[in-house]
């Protein structure tokens, strides 16, 4: 079984703990990408809810795109999340990549949720 290594919960750690100081009470759009599939949710930590979500492993998801772990899916992902939360009226968020980088997936979800509505 594999373990998350010391430096990526370093990483992800010091992210969260600026984005606290950041937020002035917005919700947290937070990233999840494994080698096979991408997932982002809007949290209000205030209350502990779920106030949006989407992955690609959704069905909708699932039968339109040729594979969950590309920029194209990231990209899709990023935009239905932007639907369902600009739905909900969610307009302002701030972003949580976790301990990955901001770059390929990550970067691809984050432009399409921009373009579906959200400020961040």
């Amino acid at each position: 079984m594999a373990s998350v290594s010391k430096s990526f919960i370093k990483r992800r750690d010091r992210v969260r703990r600026a984005l606290k100081k950041k937020s002035d009470g917005r919700p947290r759009l937070t990233v999840h990408r494994s080698s096979q599939h991408i997932y982002a949710q809007v949290i209000d930590d205030a209350k502990g809810n779920t106030l949006a979500a989407a992955s690609s492993l959704e069905k909708q998801m699932r039968s339109d795109l040729k594979t969950g772990a590309d920029k194209d899916a990231a990209a899709a992902v990023g935009k239905l999340l932007a639907e369902r939360a600009v739905a909900a009226g969610i307009k302002s968020v701030v972003f949580d990549r976790g301990g990955f980088l901001f770059h390929g997936r990550v970067k691809a979800l984050a432009d399409a949720a921009r373009e579906g509505g959200l400020d961040f």
